[in-house]
């Protein structure tokens, strides 16, 4: 299936999405039939790489048809992924515990996809849409909002739209001009490698994360890709990399020539590329995510999961979030920063208490010995392995994995 690229250059649209990843291109989905022009941007050409994890959780799989029903059957016929049907977690003390996917109590799978091709999907799907058109190597520089509309600079001259959606990252400018800046309490750094020839791979091809001592909160990871590679790659809070001055570069390469966890592993593979580097904007700060004229979502809003890392199904879920805000914003004329809070609550009524949950299970990582404990217990005993399965997917019992009592439960059951 292929589409062709609208590319027509107006000089003004209903909406302008900056940035065409996942928050940007769900927000554009989430528009259609809604009678808006969308004009939507990216300082890419498509497709293009994105550093990133690569895993597509099981939450991004169940929003897919909530944009698009096409789109969720065409992602299932895209040849270029893995179905990964769980995790396995390595604790510090290397205690592994394998942890299938369950939804609602029933088996599910992610999937482990490189942005290059994820990302160009729901790019095509956006560009099928009548009232949608794509603007590539545009950079989004600033924004000014007038009486009438927003102004917004880009590296192809000057446009205007009556609302912005920013959708542009980490380092998105419209972020910054809204005050938020990077917080390294509240930030990732993140590296990553694509290998060839990584042996020992999980059996029913799960995904690994890997929580070494000297890296906790954070981990190191192998995902597995399709024609025997990996997607491999560690994330430390950046707090943790300032005050320990720690090289993550030369971290991951000794992991994977000299652990004893690892080298056998690595004996025979080969990198296909350099070491790439990105940073994560954590939930675990609440940030201004929209003002005059103006929403963030995606990265651009800091919504990746404090412990996980996760971030695509909440870029997702935050596009089509934007997206329902929009239409209500049009249906009331009211563009104004007081009205446009409302987005602000809903997303963080949708997101912030399992932000907040995520927050306190990464600060309980920095113990060793209490992720050891824990590991233990979920290996040997069919219950807790069982509760950790359904935690995942089950935000009511995730909740109590904060609870003292669990773990005194823990002792005696």
């Amino acid at each position: 299936m292929t589409f062709t690229y609208i590319q027509r250059m107006d000089k003004s649209a209903d909406i302008i999405i900056s940035g065409a990843g996942p928050a940007g291109t769900a927000c554009a989905l989430a528009l259609a039939g809604s009678g808006l022009e969308v004009l939507l941007l990216d300082k890419a050409e498509f497709p293009r790489d994105k550093i990133c994890g690569d895993a597509l959780s099981v939450d991004v799989l169940n929003q897919l048809p909530m944009l698009s029903e096409s789109l969720a059957a065409d992602f299932i016929q895209l040849s270029e992924k893995v179905e990964i049907p769980g995790i396995r977690i390595v604790s510090p003390g290397y205690h592994e515990v394998d942890l299938p996917f369950l939804y609602k109590g029933s088996a599910m799978s992610g999937y482990v996809c490189r942005r290059h091709e994820f990302d160009h999907l729901l790019l095509q799907h956006a560009c099928s849409l009548d009232n949608v058109q794509f603007r590539p190597s545009c950079k989004v520089i600033s924004a000014s909002v007038s009486t009438n509309g927003i102004k917004v600079l880009t590296s192809k001259g000057e446009l205007e739209a009556a609302m912005v959606v920013a959708a542009d990252g980490a380092h998105s400018p419209l972020a910054r001009q809204l005050g938020n800046k990077i917080q390294p309490k509240h930030n990732s750094a993140g590296l990553r490698v694509y290998y060839e020839g990584v042996t020992q791979m999980h059996d029913s091809q799960f995904i690994e994360l890997l929580f070494f001592n000297d890296l906790l909160p954070g981990y190191l990871w192998i995902f597995p890709l399709p024609e025997n590679r990996a997607n491999v790659g560690l994330g430390v809070l950046s707090s943790r990399v300032s005050l320990k001055r720690l090289n993550l570069k030369k971290i991951l390469d000794n992991k994977i020539n000299n652990h004893p966890y690892l080298k056998q592993r690595f004996n025979n593979a080969s990198p296909l590329e350099s070491v790439k580097g990105f940073g994560l904007p954590l939930g675990s700060s609440r940030r201004r995510i929209s003002s005059d004229r103006l929403l963030l979502s995606g990265d651009a809003a800091g919504l990746i999961d404090p412990f996980s890392g996760e971030g695509i199904g909440n870029a997702i879920r935050s596009g089509r979030k934007a997206a329902a805000h929009i239409r209500s914003v049009f249906l009331k004329n009211d563009f104004s920063a007081t009205f446009n809070q409302q987005y602000d609550k809903e997303i963080y009524k949708s997101m912030g208490q399992e932000f907040k949950v995520s927050r306190s299970l990464q600060k309980a990582c920095t113990y060793p010995w209490l992720f050891d404990w824990i590991a233990r217990k979920a290996s040997s005993s069919p219950y807790w392995k069982k509760y950790m399965m359904d935690a995942m997917g089950d935000m009511h019992k995730k909740n109590h994995l904060t609870n003292p009592a669990l773990y005194l439960k823990m002792l005696i059951r």
